[in-house]
């Protein structure tokens, strides 16, 4: 999109100069933790501000339920088969255009802090860094830090151990990148590790006293229903959690100081969801939305008083979206598209579902529609080694109305067997938009029970 077509938006930023930005970017973090989203924990009341002072993107998904490849299309505004980072620990191709280098080229100047893991090696190198320029990072936090010991590298690759709890730390170092840039333009990436696990010793080490205060509170239907970690890990994964969002509000609040808050967009999102080992034997990398829907909201410039945008919107949308916001082009080859015209009410044209490419625990499709999710994968294929498939089998149909949670799964009963159809259609019709051939989806056999087909009326009684 021009960046003209944009001009009469940025009411919110001084006409003389350029709005700052801000990705304020967590690992694993699910998006019913949010209190907009149901959450009655007071989790995440500075979320929940800017999601009602801003713009709130209701149905935000990733495109990829793995860290790096996450990564790789929120650094791009591509999908991971075309970043060629299906699975975590390839590099990020060094040809690869980032947001940083569309920002560097418009005048900003540009920092990263926190955890990349686009990389392959520790400390990364200045050319695996996707062309930022300033750098406090590790490629994979969770093996260079803990909770209470923080250490990531700067320009120089020396390690640089920061005080305090992890997030705390993380927020210190960037106040003070924000403090020391106040007269030029800037665009800071700022990634978190939690809520992510602690690998090593496969907890969510939360501060101390935070885990108790959630410990055997409230359960989100799914995890309830599955069990997995869940009832052991929720405590600290909220802990976490409500950490986060304390540094958010410490950032708004520097922001606010330095008289700032006009003039800086922040996005706040997540990598993707986690599932708590209900789904398969880890946290994520599944299609659902425990897996695959995240908390996102933007604040500030154009996005004030957006409100809740119900459409649903990708992780690749948003490399676009941050963009069009700061008066740059969108390059034609990324393969999002920005959300501005959804908050001027241009809704025409706007995709009906999201696309997600599932690697790793699986070579897997799926489309999520506001209604249906439908998921196929590919049998006898390693998720670590193929990127992609040519054959599919259909795995999953979930009605999303009647069954939120995705607890019942309706693949191969016939009264569905026209939806199923359809969506895959549709599903191939997005994978073909996203740089892949035209795969074979073999449909799901046929399912009785008790040795007669299911009626819709029965189904629909059982849901």
């Amino acid at each position: 999109m021009k960046a003209e077509a944009n001009a009469g938006m940025n009411a919110g930023i001084k006409a003389d100069r350029k709005p700052n930005v801000i990705v304020f970017f967590t690992d694993q973090q699910r998006w019913d933790a949010a209190g907009v989203h149901g959450n009655p924990l007071d989790l995440m009341p500075n979320f929940d501000r800017m999601a009602m002072e801003g713009t709130h993107v209701y149905n935000s998904f990733t495109c990829q339920p793995v860290c790096g490849p996450a990564r790789s299309c929120l650094q791009t505004g591509k999908y991971a088969t075309e970043t060629g980072c299906f699975v975590n620990g390839i590099p990020l191709p060094q040809e690869s255009a980032t947001l940083a280098h569309y920002f560097r080229e418009h005048g900003y100047q540009t920092g990263y802090i926190g955890k990349w893991h686009l990389a392959d090696q520790e400390p990364v190198p200045e050319e695996q860094r996707g062309g930022y320029e300033y750098w406090l990072a590790s490629n994979i936090l969770e093996f260079s830090s803990d909770a209470y010991d923080t250490v990531m590298y700067d320009n120089n690759n020396q390690p640089v151990k920061l005080p305090g709890y992890r997030v705390d730390a993380q927020t210190d170092a960037a106040i003070r990148y924000i403090n020391e840039r106040q007269k030029d333009p800037f665009f800071l990436f700022l990634s978190y590790i939690e809520p992510h696990h602690q690998n090593h010793s496969d907890n969510y080490p939360a501060p101390i006293g935070y885990e108790g205060r959630y410990t055997g509170k409230y359960v989100p239907a799914d995890l309830a229903t599955l069990g997995g970690t869940a009832h052991a890990h929720l405590g600290g994964y909220y802990g976490m959690i409500k950490r986060l969002d304390e540094a958010l509000g410490r950032l708004f609040d520097a922001l606010r100081s330095l008289r700032l808050e006009e003039d800086t967009i922040v996005l706040v999102t997540s990598d993707h969801g986690c599932h708590f080992k209900t789904r398969n034997s880890e946290y994520k990398r599944s299609c659902h939305d425990s897996s695959i829907r995240v908390p996102t909201a933007f604040h500030g410039g154009c996005f004030k008083s957006g409100g809740r945008l119900q459409e649903l919107v990708s992780l690749v949308d948003l490399p676009p979206t941050l963009l069009d916001a700061a008066g740059i082009p969108v390059p034609s080859h990324m393969q999002g598209r920005s959300i501005l015209p959804l908050l001027r009410g241009e809704r025409a044209g706007w995709p009906e579902e999201v696309l997600v490419q599932i690697s790793e625990s699986q070579v897997g499709r799926a489309i999520r529609t506001q209604r249906w999710k439908y998921s196929v994968s590919a049998p006898d294929h390693d998720g670590y080694r193929e990127a992609g498939s040519d054959t599919y089998v259909e795995e999953y149909l979930y009605d999303l109305q009647a069954d939120p949670h995705e607890l019942c799964n309706l693949v191969g009963l016939e009264p569905f067997a026209n939806i199923a159809a359809e969506l895959r259609e549709r599903l191939v019709r997005k994978m073909m938009e996203a740089g892949e051939d035209a795969p074979k989806i073999v449909p799901a056999p046929s399912k009785k029970q008790g040795g007669r087909r299911v009626s819709v009326e029965e189904l629909r009684v059982k849901l």
